[in-house]
């Protein structure tokens, strides 16, 4: 009797292969790049990111924005900014920039990536900066030097009246403010308005004098934002109704509000059998805003989005190497791995966060359901059926087994979390960074950005 392997496994369970993944001689292509073949190169633990797979994404969200502009005739435009803090590294913002990407921020070190991008040439003063976030007094008095050093489409969302307030008082020339609304949660949240922005009365009692009574400071953009990502729930279409009627309100007395910022959201890709319909979303989006407007008689606002998790995560991935297996009992076999799930994708902890699990090779040996155990001693560190929220499973492996499983789509959010090249749980290191792009030609290239963090640099931080 043959007996099947992973690669029937995966195919019987899901439509595979996929636009990203694919199997040859039982190896696993990513974006048609051999992992097998750079894990056997660099080793692991490694973290690789896939440098044109951001171009791609920020394409694939304006084209479905222009289609759905063209179908209800929106006679604006649709910016793209990309969310720095999903990912700082200098090569993605870099990559984001090469795609006519704008940027938001939400921190004052942030100005000073903006300030070496600027004298390196990647951005001129002209572009859009989106200042994000609850600003400190450094945050707020460098978002007003780079104004006065000639960047004329910064914007600060105003995240509180106090803020606004020292805007009114400091800046003595024309200067483009944005209003972040907040938010209600929703209804199971444990808080029933969102910490960030200014509630809707707020914005009517006491932003709207100050931005009447000040000749420097113009009304250009309302901000508007669901921590739970764009979904089709009633609660996502209410609140965000609320700012439609709130923009139109606004837009009657201020001429100059043109651009309306839904924020972030759009998912990425965490399960084989991820499903989301992008191109419906959009749509109604922009029929709902055509539509209020309309009735409303008052011109339609550019769209202003601030992707992050879309933009990057699915350019990055995490490869680890089975140490060895260890059967704790008739049901629970673990998978021990050369890494730390904790150090090096926090979100599998912190949130319970899915992520696309597969092996590297061994694609052609019978699957077994496994348990994944990182490298430190917490209880926590580990990776199974309960958090993949299906049965996980892996092919069998007999001692001295060579097996390298990846951890698909952790290119947002997951280095920061973890504090890339600083103090890790149990002292485990940072893994090395491999980086792969495409030459002039379309041919692959990949090169050592960074090694696997070294104990003198760990240890000059702790004192020692």
């Amino acid at each position: 009797m043959i007996e099947n392997t992973f690669k029937d496994l995966v195919e019987q369970t899901f439509t595979f292969p996929q636009q990203e993944f694919d199997v040859n001689d039982a190896k696993l292509f990513f974006n048609n790049i051999d992992l097998n073949q750079i894990a056997q190169i660099y080793g692991a633990p490694l973290k690789i990111t896939y440098l044109p797979k951001i171009g791609e994404k920020i394409s694939n969200a304006r084209k479905l924005f222009q289609k759905a502009m063209d179908k209800h005739q929106y006679n604006a435009q649709y910016q793209y900014c990309y969310c720095t803090k999903s990912n700082h590294f200098s090569f993605v913002v870099e990559e984001a920039l090469k795609n006519d990407a704008q940027l938001e921020i939400s921190y004052g070190f942030d100005i000073q990536i903006i300030k070496s991008l600027a004298q390196k040439g990647k951005i001129n003063k002209s572009i859009k900066i989106i200042c994000n976030g609850h600003k400190t007094q450094s945050y707020r008095e460098q978002i007003v030097e780079l104004l006065e050093n000639g960047f004329s489409h910064i914007i600060p969302v105003a995240d509180t009246i106090e803020e606004l307030a020292f805007y009114n008082r400091r800046v003595d020339r024309p200067m483009d403010i944005g209003i972040r609304l907040a938010t209600e949660e929703e209804p199971n949240f444990e808080f029933y308005t969102s910490r960030l922005g200014i509630r809707n009365h707020k914005i009517r009692e006491q932003v709207l004098p100050i931005l009447e009574n000040n000749q420097h400071l113009n009304l250009k953009m309302l901000h508007f934002f669901i921590d739970t990502g764009m979904k089709d729930t009633a609660y996502y279409w209410t609140e965000f109704s609320k700012a439609i009627n709130l923009y139109i309100e606004l837009k009657k007395t201020f001429p100059s509000l043109t651009d309306l910022n839904i924020g972030g959201g759009l998912p990425f890709k965490d399960a084989l059998d991820f499903e989301y319909d992008f191109e419906y979303m959009i749509n109604q989006i922009v029929f709902q805003i055509k539509e209020a407007c309309e009735e409303a008689c008052v011109d339609v606002p550019n769209i202003v989005t601030e992707f992050g998790k879309y933009t990057v995560a699915e350019s990055g991935a995490s490869v680890f190497k089975v140490m060895f297996q260890k059967q704790q009992n008739d049901r629970e076999n673990w998978y021990m791995i050369n890494g730390s799930l904790m150090s090096s994708i926090p979100d599998i902890w912190g949130m319970d966060q899915r992520f696309i699990v597969l092996p590297l090779n061994k694609w052609d040996q019978p699957p077994s359901v496994v348990n994944i155990g990182g490298l430190s001693c917490d209880n926590e560190d580990y990776y199974n059926s309960e958090i993949h929220k299906k049965q996980l499973f892996l092919p069998k492996i007999k001692d001295g087994d060579e097996l390298f499983i990846g951890f698909f789509h952790t290119g947002a959010y997951q280095d920061a979390l973890a504090g890339y090249g600083g103090v890790k749980h149990c002292l485990i290191p940072s893994p090395k960074h491999i980086i792969i792009n495409k030459d002039d030609d379309g041919n692959l290239i990949h090169f050592q950005y960074r090694g696997e963090q070294m104990v003198e640099p760990m240890l000059e931080i702790l004192g020692y």
